[in-house]
């Protein structure tokens, strides 16, 4: 095998903005993000559905549903 054909494959930190430090690998270095898996709405329930044009309901009348179904 050729030497020094690939990048260092070096330990690295992620850090969010709330303050969450993620410990990974990689070519590039330490990265600072806005947003993480920690804060984000998505992940932490708290996102909310924004439907000003009645476009869900709409949906859900078309296609006779009443609520999303459930997940096992």
């Amino acid at each position: 095998m050729k030497e020094n054909t690939h990048p260092k494959y070096e330990k690295a930190s992620v850090t969010c903005a709330c303050g969450t430090v993620i410990e990974t690998r990689t070519t590039k270095g330490d990265y600072s993000v806005e947003i993480c898996s920690k804060c984000h709405p998505f992940f932490t329930g708290k996102q909310k559905l924004m439907d000003s044009e009645g476009r869900v309901e709409r949906f859900n009348r078309k296609y006779g549903r009443t609520q999303a179904p459930a997940q096992k």
